[in-house]
Formats: C-alpha cells, sequence, structure tokens
C-alpha cells in the first residue's frame, strides 16, 4: 500500500461520524446495511450520510451494492487489513544506522 492511500483511509476515519459509520459496518458483517438503516441508527440526515458515504467509498473502506432500489453499505474488509497490514507492516525492526550527517538533518 502506498503511503498517500494510507493517508486518505486514515483521513476519512478520522472524523467522528465517518468512524462511527464504518464501525457500525464493521459490526453489521458482511450483510452489511441499506443507507436507511445506517441513518436510522446513527440518526443522521440523509444528505449528511451521503456526504461521509461518498468519502467512505472513494477510500475504498466501504462497499455499495444495488439491490432493487435499496443500497446495500458494507465495510471494505479487505481495505482494513490492508491498512492494518500497512500500519504494522514493519513494527519491531528496529531503525537502520544513520550517518551522521544525516542525524543532524533529522534533528534540524
Amino acid at each position: 500500500m502506498k503511503s498517500e492511500t494510507a493517508a486518505l483511509r486514515l483521513a476519512e476515519l478520522g472524523n467522528v461520524t465517518r468512524l462511527d459509520i464504518f464501525r457500525l459496518l464493521v459490526r453489521a458483517g458482511c450483510d452489511g446495511l441499506s443507507i436507511s438503516e445506517v441513518r436510522d441508527r446513527l440518526g443522521i440526515p440523509m444528505s449528511t450520510l451521503a456526504f461521509h458515504l461518498r468519502g467512505l467509498v472513494q477510500a475504498g473502506l466501504i462497499e455499495q451494492e444495488k439491490a432493487g432500489r435499496t443500497v446495500i453499505c458494507r465495510a471494505g474488509f479487505d481495505a482494513l487489513r490492508e491498512l492494518l497490514g500497512f500500519l504494522q507492516d514493519q513494527c519491531c525492526q528496529g531503525l537502520p544506522a544513520m550517518e551522521p550527517e544525516q542525524a543532524k538533518q533529522e534533528v534540524a
């Protein structure tokens, strides 16, 4: 995963409303919820919800599927796993030694 993609996904989750939406859909599992169910459970006006869903979909954190007249939203579990993997990728591997000149630049 590129750092830009990770930053976009983290930025989307950095908003309380979008985080609440995402967590609700994670709890709903693979069945997901309709947009109206999300609205009713979180008490978010439809126009506000549409705005937040758009950002989450663009970041790949939510997948949507049309079922007749209903749009079902599901958490993007693959995107979540990628993001968590990116954050943990180099955990506890230590840092490479820095050249003295490079260390000075890091401090400045």
